[in-house]
């Protein structure tokens, strides 16, 4: 009897799921939902090789997982086979709950619930359905488990899916600056006092690894393009929303209709649990997509536009400052919108986008890269790296972005 099914996966090669509770999550539909969500949401419009979906990331990230396992069992530390198997069961379902298109449904369709949380519903429901057995597997995933490096595993710097989705994001898109050495992190990772760590033979790899993660969010996942493109989808479902409160019958799927025509936040979520889980789990990028085909023809002249920038490509301009954008020149843009499209000032509106985005390299407050030397010594990655210093790896660098329609 075979024990076990194989993928081949075109970043790690071929990757054993065993027979039993792993492989019945892989296959089950929630699970399976993921083959139908892009792990890169509206970067294909910069880099159109990125169709790689969450499913893939997370049998890659599963597949990780089983590596630094079996390398921290080759160093001597006690991993029970129960133990192994629930945080393989973990990673494997850590984004059960994204929704298409990463998070923009959180800031249009759904408020006050996050895709982690719901991840943790679906885990739940999974879990019900198979008797409990993911009991262990909730435990870590939680933190609520004595053993806290497992947790490490799936939510810290050096986590698996960090360690995946920049190697599969750099392959996928082609930026190959952004190849990091996973294998390598993984074989000198170490624990010392429940923490992982990793071994001083290792630093130059992690050196690769924030400077890596550094270029893969400003090239690929905030590259300006993707951020206008993104920004025309938030105003599309925020254009829809309203409409819909306004009684105007819009064409949409059944679940995405659900979310169109409901105030869904968090206490409603809770108080419908079943039937808004239910219409969440039925959401992927089709339903976007299909909805955005047939706006395209809408009355609604507002609607009609952003619709068919989205199917079209016809990208927002975007302007990039380094100091807030000035009130001055929101006010230009909006009476630019209102006198080429005849349209009010409240419309126009939805034809730009004001944002500030910020990403950290390291914060050096929050999670830690502990290097662990020969004479039993530990330090941060911060004090330990010849090339990083901390005011380089702690600076916070904030852009500010300008996005508008296109006039020509």
């Amino acid at each position: 009897m075979n024990d076990a099914k194989i993928i081949n996966d075109p970043v790690f090669g071929f990757i054993k799921i065993p027979q039993g509770l792993l492989l019945n999550i892989v296959q089950h539909p929630l699970m399976q939902r993921l083959t139908r969500i892009k792990q890169l949401g509206m970067a294909n419009v910069v880099y159109p090789a990125a169709q790689h979906t969450r499913f893939q990331h997370s049998i890659g990230a599963f597949h990780l997982m089983s590596e630094a396992i079996l390398s921290l069992q080759q160093k001597g530390h006690f991993i029970f086979d129960s133990e192994a198997e629930a945080v393989e069961a973990a990673i494997l379902m850590h984004d059960i709950g994204h929704g298409p298109f990463s998070h923009v449904l959180e800031d249009t369709l759904i408020t006050g619930i996050s895709h982690e949380e719901i991840s943790l519903l679906m885990m739940e429901q999974i879990n019900r359905e198979m008797q409990g057995a993911l009991n262990l597997a909730l435990k870590i995933f939680k933190g609520d488990y004595p053993k806290q490096f497992l947790h490490e595993l799936i939510s810290s710097q050096l986590d698996m899916d960090r360690l995946d989705y920049l190697r599969r994001d750099s392959f996928f898109t082609g930026v190959t600056e952004g190849n990091i050495g996973s294998a390598r992190i993984i074989k000198m990772l170490d624990i010392v006092d429940d923490k992982l760590v990793v071994n001083s033979k290792g630093i130059y790899s992690i050196e690769n690894y924030l400077t890596t993660r550094r270029l893969m969010y400003w090239q690929v996942y905030l590259h300006k393009t993707t951020v206008a493109f993104e920004k025309m989808l938030v105003n599309t479902l925020r254009r829809a929303k309203m409409l819909a409160r306004q009684g105007k019958e819009l064409f949409a799927s059944p679940a995405l209709r659900y979310f169109l025509y409901n105030e869904v936040d968090a206490s409603f979520f809770e108080q419908h649990h079943d039937e808004a889980l239910h219409n969440y789990s039925m959401l992927d990028d089709s339903d976007i997509w299909s909805a955005l085909k047939v706006w395209m023809t809408s009355d609604d002249k507002i609607l009609a536009l952003l619709s068919s920038n989205l199917i079209n490509r016809h990208i927002f301009r975007v302007e990039i400052h380094e100091e807030p954008v000035p009130q001055k020149r929101i006010d230009e843009v909006l009476e630019m919108m209102t006198n080429n499209f005849d349209i009010s000032r409240e419309d126009a509106s939805y034809l730009m986008s004001v944002n500030t985005i910020q990403k950290d390299m390291y914060d050096v407050n929050d999670d830690r890269i502990a290097i662990l030397y020969r004479d039993g010594s530990i330090r941060d990655i911060s004090d330990a790296s010849e090339i990083l210093n901390v005011a380089l790896l702690s600076k916070k660098i904030r852009k500010y972005y300008l996005c508008y329609q296109r006039i020509s």
